[in-house]
């Protein structure tokens, strides 16, 4: 029998797709997930153990390398800041597909239970009144939660290479990860659409830095700005969704945990806000004889500069801005 080139390659395509597809939803593993506390990383002394090691770290290794090493040294670190950049947005790509696609499954295999009283949008906004964390959704909400602390390994880079400690850096982590450990312990709702905002928003802003930094030019910060903005603007109408759907369908599972992270989202973004109008200001403020290297400044060196804990005071002119 004569099969047509395009006949094979539709269905090499096929096949690849359907691969894709039961590795990143329909695998044994992530169909029977369930959270516990038998599992890596899920007590809640980890948690705050880890949380409390990452600021002793980070506060230690800015005070041992003040004592160390002369102003405006810093340490090479070489090919790790841009692979650390391309891991986070592999990691933050695949969740976001795994996500994506154990979302739909689950849609498309539960609805039955809830769908005179819900629709697909309501769902991922507002889980039902006793929603366990197990299945595939949960499952990658577990594997967001882990990324959590690799994403923390970029504050030791920026305090190892820019000799500076950024408060909003350390709060931003360590609320994050808090929240994300309690989507998975109380079942929260909403916590499908922020984590697939978020890692959508994480693959563009890190494979920015990798290219970047394989390419040798300064990191445009209005890029990562943009996108964090965008971020927290998504979470605050979902955030009102979630408000809405909650006191007009019946309620939604989770909703104490919720309250606690719209709080704690609320405080993110008064910071964010905060650091955003201080780099806007020093632009405007900035000689504009280089205007177009002011909009491409490194990222790390910008924000260093704008909310340091532990700030040298002001840099010398011949100290300004580098590429990342």
């Amino acid at each position: 029998m004569y099969t047509s080139p395009s006949g094979g390659t539709l269905g090499k395509a096929t096949a690849v797709m359907k691969a894709i597809s039961f590795y990143l939803s329909d695998h044994p593993v992530i169909v029977s997930f369930r959270w516990s506390h038998a599992l890596w990383g899920s007590t809640w002394s980890f948690l705050f153990y880890s949380i409390a090691l990452y600021f002793l770290v980070s506060i230690f290794l800015h005070l041992i390398l003040a004592l160390l090493l002369r102003r405006g040294q810093n340490v090479p670190l070489g090919p790790l800041p841009a692979l650390h950049s391309l891991s986070m947005s592999v990691i933050s790509a695949t969740i976001f597909a795994g996500l994506l696609l154990s979302a739909a499954a689950e849609i498309r295999e539960t609805q039955w239970l809830w769908r005179r009283s819900k629709t697909p949008l309501e769902w991922l906004l507002c889980f039902p009144l006793g929603t366990r964390p197990s299945g595939r959704v949960f499952f990658w909400s577990y594997l967001f939660y882990l990324s959590r602390y690799v994403h923390m390994l970029r504050t030791v880079s920026v305090v190892l290479r820019r000799r500076k400690l950024v408060f909003f850096q350390l709060f931003y982590h360590a609320i994050s990860t808090f929240m994300s450990f309690m989507w998975l312990e109380f079942s929260q709702s909403f916590q499908v659409l922020a984590i697939l905002f978020t890692t959508l928003a994480f693959c563009v802003i890190y494979g920015s830095r990798f290219w970047t930094a394989i390419a040798a030019r300064g990191a445009c910060l209005q890029l990562v700005l943009n996108c964090q903005i965008v971020l927290l603007g998504c979470n605050l109408v979902c955030h009102v969704g979630v408000l809405l759907l909650h006191f007009f369908t019946g309620g939604c599972n989770g909703i104490g945990a919720w309250v606690l992270n719209s709080v704690l989202n609320g405080a993110v973004l008064m910071l964010f806000l905060n650091f955003y109008m201080g780099v806007d200001l020093g632009r405007r403020r900035k000689p504009s004889k280089n205007v177009g290297d002011s909009d491409c400044e490194c990222g790390d060196d910008k924000i260093a500069r704008s909310c340091s804990v532990f700030g040298a005071g002001k840099e010398a002119d011949s100290n300004k801005l580098k590429s990342c």
